[in-house]
């Protein structure tokens, strides 16, 4: 072979880069955050997206090192290795949450077989895709181990990955053309998310999808290429080291930066943003993974580095962890002591998976696993406590749980549409401490109210009773299910038929967020009429605050419009809400109906 011919790879060892440790503690702490549901990490999930890029750097790392000492990828050896790695700790929380399930909430275990199957196959991303299981907008009981799919997506490349290498180091073994063919890929993949997403609607298609989250496997890859670690040496002059330096602190905080001003709902991430994210996620490795940095040096500390070597079980963890300590009636806020509790267990199991579950494996020693567990009172009594605080958390959630309040049928209670006259509508009060308590009236003795119609979902079913008694000739179109996206064709079908009143309630928003777009739409077709009460939502999901915001922003563009508040006139009220924290009972109906009630006769 002539120097013409020769591969421009680089022959070397692939070494130990403790910052990317500290990378993988920040990533994992970020996604931990947002499922905690903590305000300043509306955008911990890019975490995922972190872990993607980092997967696909260090892997196409070893299999280049690999290619380089041998001439071939030993797919068997690869594949082993990765199975070793990772499957015994996922099976050994999967087996702890199906127990747990089985002995406290079976039903919820009947209906997650699926997703435990598909989770041990790891193909759990196209199942929750098939079944349109929406990662931002479900609803009913969470699963605990909901948060899989991400670990099927990076099992699909580890078994595909090194396949496509192999071709493609045969076919193109210049670097050059290598990265090419890695970042055409990438851009495909972005430009698949892009053109799927549609914008206002629930992104989950594109969130779950091997298809449209490999461009940050493939980044990573390109990285691993253009950036061997093999070829890396401490080595540089001080403004290369200052260089390095800048860059990387630059980025870290641009990444923090992200994580605290964007959501799930920003329609850049799913048109770009996600694959700016990750040439970002690529170019801080790039910096962690040289041993000159400062900043990989700070990265790599202890701490972060303890939390980064066990920042896989700790992922595995977490969820269950949340999922099952936390109440399903929550209408307190965020619990900083529960949190707090929460990461203190998921941090003792991801200790334990690690040392006693998957280093002894991923090392070799089944035998050690069974030598090495400590059956010492000390560590027994803290695993009790901690199992005695999951438990009472755990049953605490499920006292006094009822059936919800749900039919499936639309209720339409035609009258008359007649328009009432009004003075300056006012908004009911946001603060907390503002809410006085609303007298309920007594229901025989309002007086009609044609002209009002009210259109929502299952909530406003729930107080639809009480709603006609107050304000008897009320039209209320309610659906289970019902999204904002869908709001349009009701107002439009209820206007061709006559029955849109002057004065309209819309109670939208529990089932999922929308774009400002989308309302901004529904409420200029609505200019017309004399009121529109918007009724904030209150439900234990992510898109509670988005929902609420959006709401408020919007209502502001338009003088017709006005917030009903619910969200803090529901605000510690518990008994108002069955086991879904969400729908209503007799208490909360009867409450529901009363605050709306107020906010119509302020207007007249």
């Amino acid at each position: 072979m002539n120097k013409a011919q020769k591969p421009d790879i680089c022959v070397g060892t692939a070494h130990y880069m403790p910052g990317l440790d500290g990378l993988r503690a920040l990533s994992v702490l970020a996604v931990i955050a947002y499922h905690l549901n903590i305000s300043w990490a509306p955008g911990g999930l890019l975490g995922v997206g972190v872990f993607f890029t980092l997967s696909g750097y260090l892997i196409t790392d070893q299999l280049m090192v690999q290619w380089q000492s041998k001439r071939r990828i030993d797919l068997r050896d690869f594949w082993v290795r990765r199975i070793r790695r990772l499957m015994p700790a996922m099976l050994f929380m999967l087996a702890v949450v199906g127990t747990w399930l089985m002995l406290f909430d079976r039903p919820r275990l009947d209906a997650l077989q699926g997703d435990f199957l598909s989770s041990v196959l790891y193909f759990n991303n196209w199942w929750l895709i098939f079944h349109e299981v929406s990662y931002f907008e479900s609803f009913g009981p969470p699963s605990p181990i909901g948060h899989l799919w991400s670990l099927a997506i990076e099992e699909q490349f580890y078994f595909v990955w090194p396949l496509i290498l192999a071709i493609g180091l045969h076919i193109a073994p210049r670097r050059g053309k290598l990265m090419l063919f890695m970042l055409f890929g990438a851009a495909a993949s972005a430009l698949a998310m892009a053109m799927i997403y549609v914008p206002g609607a629930d992104p989950s298609r594109v969130y779950y999808g091997t298809d449209t989250r490999a461009f940050a496997l493939l980044v990573g890859a390109a990285l691993a290429v253009a950036w061997p670690s093999r070829n890396l040496s401490g080595e540089v002059s001080g403004k290369s080291r200052l260089l390095l330096d800048i860059v990387g602190g630059v980025g870290l905080l641009a990444m923090i930066w992200l994580v605290w001003r964007s959501n799930e709902y920003n329609p850049f991430l799913y048109q770009g943003g996600l694959m700016l994210f990750s040439i970002l996620s690529a170019i801080v490795t790039a910096v962690l993974a040289h041993p000159a940095s400062i900043v990989a040096k700070v990265m790599g500390s202890k701490p972060l580095r303890w939390i980064g070597k066990r920042s896989y079980s700790l992922y595995l963890w977490h969820f269950p962890v949340i999922i099952l300590t936390s109440p399903s009636v929550n209408t307190d806020g965020f619990n900083g002591g529960r949190a707090i509790l929460q990461l203190m267990l998921s941090l003792l199991l991801a200790a334990i998976s690690w040392k006693y579950i998957e280093e002894p494996i991923r090392r070799g020693s089944g035998v050690t696993l069974l030598r090495k567990i400590p059956f010492s009172p000390r560590y027994g009594f803290t695993i009790a406590l901690f199992v005695l605080i999951l438990f009472l958390i755990s049953c605490s959630s499920s006292i006094n749980a009822e059936k919800p309040m749900i039919t499936e049928t639309t209720i339409h209670t035609v009258t008359p549409e007649i328009a009432i006259e009004g003075t300056s509508p006012t908004v009911v009060p946001k603060e907390p401490s503002a809410v006085k308590p609303i007298e309920i009236p007594d229901e025989s003795k309002t007086e009609t109210s044609k002209g009002v119609t009210a259109i929502g979902d299952s909530v406003i079913l729930d107080a639809a009773p009480h709603l006609e008694k107050l304000l008897p000739g009320i039209v209320i179109d309610g659906k289970v299910g019902r999204q904002m996206s869908q709001a349009q064709d009701v107002v439009d079908q209820l206007r061709a038929e006559g029955k849109l009143g002057d004065r309209i309630i819309i109670e939208l928003g529990t089932n999922g967020a929308f774009s400002k777009k989308k309302l901004r739409e529904l409420l200029t077709s609505l200019r017309d009429r004399e009121q529109i009460l918007l009724v904030n939502t209150r439900v234990p999901r992510k898109w509670q605050n988005t929902v609420n915001s959006t709401l408020e922003e919007v209502a502001a563009e338009f003088p017709k419009a006005k917030i009903v508040d619910w969200y803090s006139a529901s605000e510690n009220k518990g008994s108002f809400f069955t086991n879904d924290g969400v729908h209503l009972k007799l208490e909360g109906a009867k409450y529901y109906a009363s605050i709306v009630f107020e906010a119509i006769q302020q207007e007249e």
